[in-house]
């Protein structure tokens, strides 16, 4: 891909000043991998595939993991959940994200990627607040089960370790402010012997509203020690990243929203990072270059109806804060080949700058939830280590 000057860090000459550099010394290490810039892409689904990943570490270096995969799925050999585990030649480290219930078939899962060589890195999902993973008693429940929590962690660690693949952890703050669990669950990974712990600072309830609390990513910071701890939420500018390694004192951030229609922003972070001056932003022509570069690599990857159908749901996101018109962003959101895709392009004012309204928040964000999605009962007995009842999600993949 032929980077557009605005988006290459090196071009000095239009280039803005860079933040302050973040106070962290030393790169990174995820087990034997170091990571610098010490970022790190969030698995989100229906996002973090093969391509967006490829786009993204076309702009910059770090860790990059691909969507969520469900372990019951994965032991069971399901087609759609390999397909997801793609790598490219040149992607190292391999990292995935799983997601189980059960710490036997977590365990049979890890056993499995370690023994075929499928990822050279594991993060086990205790974040997800989405109601059809919490009711089952999974995702942002899990940590509030001390005994079942830790069951989880130290059957992946004891798979994976033998074979050198590190195992990390992401979670919430907790299940709602009156269930709060994240240092607990810190403390029990870290003794676990996992490689790094990351936190998104909010509570399940919150989902992805309000403000990311990131003081509790300090006090997660003091209570575990003797591995790295990732902050997560809110980053949606390389200087929000430095600011909580400054604020904090933790050893790397988790990017989830903030990119997603602005993979340049992992060009950006290493700018910043490296104390370099921060590329300009991209103007529209540069945008929708990116957009069609991702176009291709979708349709690379899926085929010709799949790969542009997926793209539909990034178009808002490159586009937003851009004046492009109601009717031809409508029309953008139901482009049907790559042909139209062009067609549509071609009908946008393209020296337009990168406008002011296109920073911030982006990506999801809703309401907080009027209760968090638990099995019956769940909450009665955190020392419990019981494998809820139909726990593990049944619909395949993902």
């Amino acid at each position: 891909m032929h980077l557009p000057s605005t988006l290459t860090p090196a071009s000095a000459t239009t280039a803005q000043p860079a933040p302050s550099p973040a106070p962290a010394a030393g790169t990174l290490q995820i087990g034997p991998y170091p990571v610098w810039p010490p970022v790190v892409l969030a698995p989100m689904a229906g996002v973090t595939n093969a391509p967006f990943r490829s786009l993204c570490r076309e702009f910059g270096a770090g860790l990059y993991v691909c969507e969520m995969i469900t372990t019951r799925a994965l032991v069971a050999g399901d087609p759609k959940s390999r397909a997801m585990m793609r790598f490219e030649p040149d992607e190292h480290p391999r990292s995935v994200q799983l997601y189980g219930v059960d710490p036997v078939v977590v365990g049979q899962a890890v056993r499995l990627v370690v023994e075929q060589d499928l990822a050279d890195h594991i993060d086990l999902n205790f974040g997800c607040p989405v109601p059809k993973v919490t009711r089952k008693g999974g995702g942002s429940a899990i940590p509030y089960k001390r005994r079942l929590f830790e069951s989880i962690v130290r059957s992946a660690v004891d798979q994976a370790t033998p074979h050198g693949v590190p195992v990390t952890v992401k979670m919430r703050i907790g299940i709602d402010s009156d269930h709060i669990t994240y240092l607990d669950a810190g403390r029990i990974a870290e003794d676990a012997g996992v490689a790094a712990v990351a936190l998104h600072a909010r509570t399940a309830i919150q989902h992805y509203s309000g403000q990311a609390d990131w003081e509790t990513i300090g006090r997660l910071k003091q209570a575990v020690t003797s591995v790295p701890v990732l902050g997560n939420g809110d980053i949606f500018a390389a200087s929000d990243a430095l600011t909580m390694m400054a604020m904090t004192g933790c050893d790397g951030v988790v990017v989830g929203r903030g990119c997603q229609g602005r993979p340049w922003l992992f060009a950006e972070l290493a700018a910043a990072f490296d104390g370099r001056p921060a590329p300009t932003p991209p103007d529209l022509r540069a945008v929708a270059e990116v957009m069609r570069r991702h176009a291709v690599l979708l349709v690379a990857e899926m085929g010709a109806d799949r790969g542009i159908r997926e793209l539909r749901k990034h178009t808002a996101w490159y586009l937003r804060g851009f004046a492009v018109g109601s009717q031809v962003r409508r029309e953008l959101g139901m482009v049907a080949s790559l042909t139209e895709l062009d067609e549509l392009i071609g009908q946008l004012d393209l020296d337009q700058p990168y406008p002011q309204a296109a920073e911030g928040p982006r990506g999801r964000q809703g309401t907080p939830q009027r209760r968090v999605a638990l099995p019956h009962g769940w909450l009665d007995d955190p020392e419990s280590a019981a494998v809820p009842h139909e726990a593990e999600l049944d619909d395949g993949g993902g």
